[in-house]
């Protein structure tokens, strides 16, 4: 009796599942027949399954329901396509930018690890790309993130290559999980002239905060980015602990304007009258956000009385600006909060109804009159996409002008304010480092370059300050066998000659070219050597001649960017170009690396709390630096 042979492997129709060949007693097979391993009927095989096909539809329909995929061509059958069945290989190059992709999503929207487990998340980039398949969290948390965070830093760490001075700012905050974190950023000027900045590395410091420490942590992200060399200007508050750390690492220092400018409104705020005050609309701002009965009559109100939809704001005690706010906001909503407080639902409901008086409104309205100018000056500190240091010094002179002359005030609380704030500013920045490192920023700011905040003897020792450093820098940059060739180009953009178009051979003879002929076989020799002749002019001279001529320009107007113009003018300025360029990149408050917190706030949270020190750093990091 003859055998029954399964079909050879390079058959692969799912038909053959169900049929083979026959074979003889001597091992002969038989391949012009197929037989049904089911039922034994035995078919003509032409090199198709054509006939096997039909026979399952027609003799064993069960079989077909066993398979997912039909195995005859019936009405409703649609084929799958190569693309559907064919997985991307994780190495392949698009699966490798899905990936990437996602990874980017991750940091950049700060969502968790975990979201590639979603099952909403899985869906859609199965609609998006059925072939590719989503790797498991692990490997972004340990493979994805760490390279785009490499990719992004080698990125940076260029970048910081190129650029003379490198401005850093440093704060430290403490997480939800009771985890200290130290955030570095810097700042500097790009070769297109645009102000960069950067998040460096926000990690976890648990030993203690003293100026020492920080020092050694500040040596240790200079050498990490490699800008121990970049003459580092340190931006950050005015605590003790980061002075010592500027004076133990000896980094040019700067403290922060914004937080100057919060210690003197403290002080304000500290004033009995001031602080009665916004005790009083504490109170009832509290009371609005506690009372659900009183916050839906204060919205009725409103719309009655066609005000802006606002809620009451509260202060928050470390952040002087705040109270600011809260006495605006009620001034603002005052109709309204006072119609709701006569209303008999709130009366009804409320055990005490705080109130104020005609008085009490008066003096909310001079508070605001007095701090007016420190807001205004925070928000304009708080700017990163512009120059700040420079701002430091004429405001500041600005600020204490302004608060001195209030003789002729009549509010008395404003009097107090302005006199109270004065005293505090009078204290600041009075080291001969610090102002004369601000007057430098101020003098090399096309708007400020005359510093008319100060005296004839301090604005000709800030310019001869700065002569002096530039000419050190130009000794020390300029080799001497460059130094010819650079006086020249000073040369050339003080005074610039015409272009000088040699005549061809070819050109017809006039007599005006004849004359020049003539005139330079006669004298051309004795001539010609004195225009070759270099003249030899001292760095300091020329940083000097450079200096009188950008003293003479005409100043920048205040709504100018200064960047914008140092480029334009760099090359008629070349050295002061240089200068402009280590002292307009430092920022004039920490606000950047304090807004990094606002962002760890959103990282490391209740849910989060369990990720890493490590992990923490590099989402930030690529949130605040990569680029999609």
């Amino acid at each position: 009796m003859d055998k029954l042979r399964p079909a050879p492997s390079h058959l692969k129709s799912d038909v053959w599942q169900h049929f083979g060949f026959s074979e003889d007693t001597e091992g002969v097979v038989d391949k012009s027949h197929t037989v049904c391993k089911v039922c034994s009927a035995k078919f003509k095989y032409f090199g198709n399954t054509t006939n096997m096909k039909k026979h399952i539809t027609r003799f064993h329909s069960e079989l077909e329901k066993q398979h997912s995929l039909p195995i005859t061509n019936t009405p409703g059958y649609i084929q799958r396509t190569l693309d559907q069945v064919a997985k991307l290989p994780p190495n392949s190059e698009k699966a490798k930018r899905i990936t990437r992709s996602v990874a980017g999503f991750i940091a950049k929207d700060l969502r968790p690890y975990s979201v590639v487990e979603n099952q909403g998340f899985r869906t859609m980039l199965q609609v998006l790309e059925p072939r590719y398949t989503l790797p498991l969290r692990r490997y972004f948390s340990e493979t994805a993130v760490p390279a785009l965070y490499s990719e992004c830093k080698d990125h940076i760490l260029e970048s910081l290559s190129n650029t003379d001075r490198v401005a850093i700012t440093c704060d430290a905050w403490t997480s939800i999980t009771t985890e200290s974190y130290v955030t570095i950023t810097a700042h500097y000027i790009t070769d297109e002239w645009k102000l960069a900045a950067c998040v460096l590395q926000m990690r976890a410091m648990s030993e203690s905060h003293t100026g020492a420490n920080i020092a050694e942590l500040l040596h240790n992200v200079s050498d990490e980015w490699k800008i121990r060399n970049k003459d580092l200007v340190l931006v950050s508050d005015n605590a003790s602990n980061m002075a010592v750390a500027a004076q133990l690492g000896k980094f040019s220092h700067v403290r922060c304007y914004a937080h100057t400018l919060n210690l003197a409104s403290q002080q304000a705020l500290k004033l009995p009258s001031v602080s009665r005050l916004l005790g009083r609309v504490r109170r009832i701002a509290t009371f609005f956000h506690r009372s659900a009965i009183a916050n839906h009559q204060l919205k009725e109100k409103q719309k009655q009385l066609n005000l802006p939809s606002h809620k009451l704001k509260s202060d928050v005690i470390t952040r002087w600006n705040s109270a600011y706010e809260m006495l605006e906001r009620f001034l603002e909503q005052q109709p309204a909060v006072c119609a709701a407080l006569l209303s008999q639902e709130v009366r009804k409901g409320a055990a005490e109804i705080f109130t104020l008086t005609e008085s009490d409104i008066s003096c909310s309205e001079d508070v605001i009159t007095a701090l007016k100018p420190m807001k205004d000056a925070t928000l304009l500190m708080s700017e990163e996409s512009s120059p700040t240091a420079c701002l430091i010094a004429p405001l500041h002179a600005k600020l204490i002008q302004d608060m001195k002359e209030n003789t002729e005030e009549k509010s008395v609380m404003i009097r107090e304010i302005k006199r109270v704030i004065c005293e505090d500013l009078s204290k600041r920045y009075t080291t001969n480092q610090e102002t004369s490192l601000l007057n430098k920023c101020a003098s090399l700011d096309p708007r400020f370059k005359a510093l008319p905040f100060l005296s004839k003897e301090k604005r000709e020792e800030t310019y001869k300050t700065l002569i002096t450093e530039a000419s050190s820098l130009q000794e020390q940059k300029v080799p001497d066998n460059l130094e010819d060739s650079t006086v020249k180009e000073a040369n050339i953009s003080v005074s610039p000659q015409p272009e000088v178009t040699e005549l061809q051979d070819d050109c017809p003879t006039t007599s005006k070219g004849r004359a020049s002929s003539l005139l330079h076989n006669l004298l051309g020799q004795t001539f010609s050597d004195a225009s070759d002749t270099p003249y030899h002019q001292s760095p300091s001279a020329l940083v000097e001649e450079e200096m009188t001529r950008y003293c003479s320009t005409p100043p920048l107007p205040l709504t100018e960017d200064p960047l914008n113009w140092w480029h334009v003018n760099k090359v008629s300025f070349p050295v002061l170009s240089k200068m402009a360029k280590r002292y307009l990149c430092i920022p004039a408050t920490s606000v950047s690396a304090e807004r990094v917190f606002s962002t760890a706030g959103d990282i490391v949270t209740a849910q989060r709390s369990t990720l890493t020190s490590e992990h923490v750093d590099q989402l930030l990091f690529l949130h605040k630096n990569l680029v999609l």
